[in-house]
């Protein structure tokens, strides 16, 4: 099924955007990137970037894989010079996926106001190289990739926003496409249901291992998935959250358990685990829903479909986001941001299925062109602190027992 004509990079995937993404490599290095991008004003020129100062494989990785994630067509990398992220190394990487790339350091070009200057003109030649190799093919759905995440959930959210994207989540497997949920560690006790689903033994160990994984490291911290606003939105339990976000995977057998900034496989339905490795080091597994959003994106996905109940406004760089309520009050108060409503389920005015087939044809219309609220609305966070997580593969990884 032919759905639109992707940006076809070199390694043959195809985006659905043509990002620049300015990219700053130290905190020291995020005014002069931000500078840029405003002056920049072009709703295609995107930043992110890692604040950190030393070195850390994690983050290397992931800015590795969204550098060249099939939304990005180009990009500036911010240095201030004295940091710890191989800029060198990454700029040879993002030049070897075919990608025009340049890079500013701000000790070297003469500081803040000489930096900003530097960069813009290093931003106008890149867009001229993006523009010059542009090629346009069609795109077929097996190409698409699509990740998914809830937050701000209430009650309405595991009865209609989270199934809802789980009839989604069904029809575009059945097509070919690839979709990947998350959040091991708001699914604590749904592994036997999921178990179940896995497509062979090794997933089955796989997806066992990463929900114990995250159950001990969460038992370390003392912290669980669960927030006073949860409770305010009538959600009782960490096991009532858990069955409400499990729902968004669907129905269909879960091929693998992949890691950030690992590629799937193929197409079809898989867990991305984002709990560390190690016993806690650097803080909460994740600090926001952006920073989850970052990391489907750095497995490869075109777009994140966000539920919420109680509301969010959040929406990420390089891939547009899509909102979906199960709160008809949430949509009415807050319709500015919400691209699907899914409370006419909890008013008896439409069916799952029905709204299921609305976000279908909605992430048909987003892969081609049409712009989300988030992004209508100039949303573009980005998140990325220090973690540690080890690089795997294949596309399933039964240890850490």
């Amino acid at each position: 099924m032919i759905i639109t004509d992707g940006y076809l990079r070199s390694d043959g995937r195809k985006g659905i955007r043509d990002v620049l993404a300015v990219i700053y490599l130290v905190e020291c290095a995020h005014h002069v990137a931000r500078r840029v991008v405003d002056r920049a004003d072009d709703e295609d020129v995107h930043l992110l970037g890692f604040s950190g100062c030393y070195p850390n494989d994690y983050a290397l990785r992931m800015i590795k894989a969204l550098a060249t994630h099939p939304n990005v067509g180009g990009a500036i990398l911010v240095s201030l010079g004295c940091e710890g992220f191989d800029r060198e190394g990454l700029s040879a990487f993002i030049a070897a996926s075919g990608r025009p790339v340049e890079t500013v350091v701000i000790q070297e070009a003469g500081g803040t106001r000489s930096g900003v200057e530097a960069a813009l003109d290093a931003v106008r030649r890149v867009k001229v190289q993006m523009n010059a190799q542009a090629t346009r093919v069609p795109m077929d759905i097996s190409e698409l990739s699509i990740g998914t995440i809830c937050g701000g959930s209430d009650g309405t959210s595991g009865i209609a926003a989270n199934p809802v994207v789980g009839r989604a989540f069904d029809r575009l497997i059945d097509a070919g496409a690839t979709c990947i949920f998350e959040e091991t560690g708001e699914m604590i006790g749904c592994e036997g249901a999921m178990s179940i689903r896995a497509a062979s033994p090794d997933v089955a160990e796989a997806i066992n291992v990463s929900i114990h994984n995250a159950e001990t490291f969460y038992r370390a911290m003392g912290y669980g998935s669960f927030s006073p606003g949860n409770a305010e939105g009538g959600l009782s339990t960490l096991e009532e959250k858990s069955a409400g976000a499990y729902v968004k995977s669907g129905s269909r057998a879960i091929n693998g358990v992949i890691r950030p900034a690992q590629q799937p496989d193929g197409p079809g339905l898989y867990l991305l685990d984002v709990v560390p490795d190690e016993a806690p080091r650097f803080g909460f597994p994740n600090t926001s829903d952006n920073a989850e959003i970052v990391e489907l994106m750095a497995c490869g996905a075109h777009m994140t479909l966000f539920t919420t109940g109680r509301g969010s406004v959040v929406g990420s760089v390089v891939s547009p986001v899509i909102k979906i309520t199960g709160n008809p009050e949430t949509f009415a108060r807050m319709h500015e941001d919400m691209d699907v409503d899914a409370g006419r389920v909890m008013q008896g005015e439409a069916t799952l299925d029905q709204i299921g087939d609305e976000l279908f044809d909605l992430v048909i219309d987003v892969a081609r062109g049409r712009r989300s609220k988030s992004e209508a609305l100039g949303h573009r966070e980005f998140v990325l602190n220090y973690k540690s997580i080890d690089a795997v593969g294949p596309a399933c990884h039964p240890r850490r027992l």
